[in-house]
């Protein structure tokens, strides 16, 4: 996508009325230039005839200059507006595998400064059209002047444009590459902020990082941003050194060919030197656009479809309500395979064929790597499974559709959960009431407070922050809970609290509750223990077996 498509996108109408005024404003500089040259060799009554075309172009050039502008401006700040939504929508409607793949670093680079080098380029675009419009006015004043010296500055502006074309296209693929840099950098930043401890903790790993990870890349980045910008620069100084050969040819060749009067040959030397500064600030703003048109391609490359731009209602929206009632939930020889970071042969979950029905408590256990976690995903429908089905009481859960209607279902507390400020979706009006009662059976009253859905705080240890996930899990009030891990955190008075307390009173309202655990001790808690090994399903006793 180019820049100028995605500003077609957003309004063209806007935008047709932008480029119209700001030509407007650079034709009225050329006209109010070539007004000028003729006043130099006009006499008292040609000045007074030319004085109101004067004072109309001199009045009528900032003014469209303004409105052009303005205009933009608008359409600026609306195109990018709309390109955050549109992005932010389609990683919402995307399914989570995509978004893993993708990785938090490329997505905030992208959210952040591919789309503030779009914004950054489109403020030029006003500037660009005048200096268009003044450049095209001094061509059509030479041509008034001379066909031949029209012909030359013509010639050489071509060779001009075919050079620096080359130049630009050298000065974007080191941009593309300096891009490419930034993930993998952003990536490192990441580390520094989430892996500050362990680097502090350890010398050797904190040089090595500085000088393996974030060293390297910043100086790859570096280069090839360097690269990149030297091309560009070269463009603009290439263009300066032809018109100055034209200016030469004109002061110093053009008289052995023609005879050139002497008022005309200041004409051309004030039209070219004019001529200079427009052409030399186009070529200036080649490199906003060229790294502008990168961030765009950058966009595009995370797989989201920038040519349909869905509104806002596009969001997935369950396309019924979820049931209260359900009473069995199969799955029926369910797969996933997916390549893991520490080894070089993908892992594959399954086949799996689990039963759970309405009011159980199931605990999920297994060694590290058994698929656990990705079993969790499957459980809720934030992985589609690669192969069998998953059946909700009879119904198949096969379209995306399905999976968004079956996910309303689940209220979860992951193991690498995110804690929200905001209680977002839960518009009961009672809700602040509610929640300081949950606080406060959570001992964090002292701590805590809700007040219009906001928490007061979330700056807690790991094991109260959990208790806060578990509490907006509660205010959710859906039928099925997921625990990854939850009491892992927890001091062992929690522990108790949540496996004898919490778990059973689940039970009772009939919901069904998913956990994660290591903790062999409550496994009495359960009705059922699914064991897994190497992404099999090895064990499911039940109680009464038991």
């Amino acid at each position: 996508m180019t820049l100028l498509y995605f500003l077609l996108k957003a309004s063209w109408k806007l935008l047709a009325l932008s480029v119209v005024t700001g030509l407007l404003s650079g034709g009225c500089s050329a006209a109010l230039l070539a007004s000028i040259g003729r006043a130099v060799a006009a006499d008292a009554e040609q000045l007074r005839a030319i004085v109101p075309v004067f004072l109309a172009l001199g009045g009528l050039a900032p003014i469209a200059a303004i409105v052009s502008q303005v205009t933009l401006i608008r359409i600026s700040q609306r195109a990018i507006v709309e390109l955050r939504l549109h992005l932010v929508r389609q990683i919402l409607s995307a399914d989570l595998q995509r978004v893993e793949a993708l990785g938090a670093p490329r997505l905030l680079a992208t959210l952040t400064n591919d789309v503030r080098m779009v914004s950054q380029a489109i403020s030029l675009l006003p500037l660009i059209c005048i200096d268009l419009a003044v450049t095209v006015g001094c061509f059509i004043y030479i041509a008034t002047l001379s066909w031949r010296v029209l012909l030359l500055v013509s010639a050489l502006t071509v060779v001009a444009v075919l050079s620096c074309n080359w130049l630009i296209a050298r000065g974007k693929y080191w941009l593309s590459r300096s891009r490419e840099e930034q993930d993998v950098l952003y990536g490192h930043f990441r580390a520094l902020s989430e892996g500050f401890k362990e680097l502090k903790l350890h010398a050797a790993r904190r040089q090595a990082f500085f000088d393996r990870d974030v060293r390297a890349s910043t100086e790859r980045f570096r280069r090839h941003q360097e690269r990149g910008l030297t091309y560009l620069t070269a463009t603009s100084s290439w263009g300066k050194l032809i018109f100055v050969f034209v200016m030469g040819f004109v002061l110093f060749a053009l008289p052995n060919l023609m005879v050139v009067p002497p008022m005309m040959m200041s004409s051309y030397v004030v039209i070219l030197t004019y001529l200079m500064l427009p052409i030399e600030k186009l070529i200036g703003q080649l490199p906003a656009f060229s790294q502008a048109n990168v961030a765009l391609q950058k966009i595009e490359k995370l797989g989201f479809a920038l040519a349909d731009r869905p509104s806002d209602r596009d969001l997935p929206v369950p396309d019924r309500p979820p049931r209260r009632d359900w009473q069995r939930l199969d799955f029926n020889g369910i797969t996933r395979t997916y390549q893991t970071d520490s080894d070089d042969r993908p892992f594959t979950l399954g086949p799996i064929d689990l039963s759970l029905k309405a009011g159980e408590i199931v605990f999920i256990v297994g060694g590290n790597g058994s698929g656990k976690s990705t079993l969790a995903k499957l459980l809720v429908g934030l992985y589609a499974p690669d192969a069998g089905e998953v059946v909700f009481d009879g119904q198949s859960v096969a379209s995306d559709a399905d999976r968004e209607w079956f996910r309303q279902h689940f209220a979860a507390v992951f193991a690498d959960f995110y804690l929200f400020e905001q209680l977002l979706g839960l518009d009961s009006p009672e809700l602040d009431a509610i929640a300081t009662r949950y606080i406060a059976r959570l001992q964090l009253d002292r701590k805590v407070r809700v007040t219009g859905g906001q928490l007061s705080t979330t700056a807690l240890s790991q094991g109260q922050r959990k208790r806060l996930a578990l509490l907006t899990a509660f205010l959710e009030d859906r039928t099925i809970y997921l625990f990854d891990e939850w009491a892992a955190d927890q001091d062992p008075n929690f522990k108790d609290v949540f496996y004898r307390e919490v778990l059973p009173e689940l039970k009772r309202q009939g919901k069904t509750a998913i956990v994660i655990t290591h903790d062999d001790r409550y496994f009495d808690c359960a009705d059922r223990v699914i064991t897994l090994e190497y992404g099999q399903l090895v064990g499911d006793r039940s109680r009464v077996e038991a």
